[in-house]
């Protein structure tokens, strides 16, 4: 799941900046992790141990209170009766990337990834995004295609997934809901030849960019098998050692692909590395 952290980290400084490029450096002295990452570790901790997702969140969003939750988010955190509040928010897709890694079976990972949504996001595109993010994550990560993923989640999720991020960005503005930023997070990865390129095309769309870097990142850890020790250095280097050590260990429970090496397409479309280097 460094794929999705890494996601966030790098994409946390352009979240509201409008990046509408993917030549950017990949690390500034601002680069952090957010809620996107907490809360994924979160998800990660709840699988491994068996906690409750609504204790998980619980317990690491109020450890780590001043990550950028969103305000709906924040009320559940702090309340001393937290509900479902029928968020249809992209903070459930987010956070689930490690249900993908985790699970196996598509009905299994469909399951999971909807009780992960459920205490927080009950609204169904809330649950749809989250499914379709973690449904990629499983599909990537035990070989199947773009083109594969892609149909399944046209299929399954009725989102729109034949543009391309160039198709997209000019037009595109923030969004922090599932159905308006989940799929063209998709995208990223589907247009990608590298977890690099799929987190420059995920924040190059100029919207909730840590988010969707976050998703299109998780994708593709899981797709190309691994995250470049650059990156892997830059991410880790920016988490508290608890952080660390979850993620270690998930690491370890669940390796990132069983997936064979894939050639790569479009090379044109990796920004390379700049050695200048939502709602939940």
């Amino acid at each position: 799941m460094i794929g999705a952290i890494a996601g966030d980290v790098i994409g946390s400084v352009h979240e509201h900046r409008g990046t509408k490029s993917t030549a950017f450096p990949l690390f500034e002295h601002r680069s952090r992790f957010t809620d996107d990452t907490v809360l994924t570790i979160a998800t990660a901790h709840a699988i491994l141990t068996g906690t409750p997702y609504d204790t998980a969140y619980r317990t690491f969003g109020r450890a780590y209170p001043d990550a950028g939750y969103g305000g709906s988010f924040h009320r559940w955190l702090m309340s001393d009766e937290p509900r479902p509040y029928n968020s249809f928010g992209n903070g459930s897709a987010m956070r689930v990337s490690p249900v993908g890694f985790a699970f196996d079976g598509i009905d299994a990972v469909l399951q999971e990834a909807a009780r992960s949504a459920a205490v927080t996001h009950d609204h169904r595109e809330g649950i749809k995004g989250a499914q379709a993010v973690a449904l990629a994550v499983f599909m990537a990560r035990t070989g199947s295609s773009r083109a594969d993923i892609r149909d399944e989640l046209v299929r399954r999720f009725r989102y729109d997934l034949h543009r391309t991020i160039d198709d997209i960005r000019s037009h595109y503005s923030w969004s922090v809901s599932c159905q308006g930023s989940v799929p063209h997070a998709i995208v990223a990865f589907l247009d990608s030849t590298s977890v690099e390129s799929a987190i420059r095309l995920a924040v190059s769309l100029g919207g909730d960019a840590d988010t969707q870097a976050a998703i299109a990142g998780g994708i593709a850890e899981a797709f190309y098998g691994e995250v470049p020790e650059a990156i892997v250095a830059g991410v880790r280097e920016r988490l508290p050692a608890d952080f660390i050590a979850i993620l270690e260990a998930f690491t370890r429970a669940f390796p990132a692909s069983a997936a064979p090496a894939r050639p790569l397409r479009r090379p044109e479309a990796d920004g390379g590395t700049h050695d200048n280097a939502g709602d939940a």
